[in-house]
């Protein structure tokens, strides 16, 4: 063969993307997010006092408010999947009273740790109603057996 005869023959270059680091970019995301998820879907953990009540019947529509008042006195307030971070007692009446101008029919509760002080439990409750909430309801444990 000439010389210009192999100029002619000559190769063009592929252009193809190499998916094999984004498929691995994906799988790290993947096992991150799997770790993350459960650990951003926790709570404020709150240990509760037991009494003997009856459980309130299931006929509310919607996920609940929930007012926490945690061990050292912080409150949060928790709605559904969505957990706040620590709130003070005017954010915690704006937050609430937002809620609510969406949904006026939504419950309220208020949960406080058993080691807190009755009178900060008082104060959640005192906040949730200057957001315009008539009725609060006190979450409690079932006592054991």
């Amino acid at each position: 063969m000439s010389a210009s005869s192999r100029r002619g023959h000559r190769r063009m270059p592929m252009s193809q993307i190499n998916v094999v680091p984004f498929i691995d970019v994906m799988l790290v995301l993947l096992i991150i997010f799997m770790v993350t998820a459960p650990l951003l879907q926790q709570g404020v953990e709150v240990e509760l006092p037991q009494a003997d009540a009856s459980p309130l019947p299931d006929s509310q529509k919607g996920e609940p408010i929930i007012v926490t008042v945690s061990r050292n006195g912080e409150f949060s307030l928790n709605q559904g999947a969505r957990v706040g971070l620590t709130l003070g007692y005017s954010e915690v009446t704006a937050q609430v009273a937002a809620l609510l101008a969406a949904r006026p029919d939504t419950p309220v509760y208020v949960r406080g740790d058993r080691h807190v002080d009755y009178g900060q439990v008082i104060d959640a409750m005192v906040a949730v109603q200057a957001a315009g909430i008539e009725r609060v309801g006190l979450m409690t444990d079932p006592s054991g057996p």
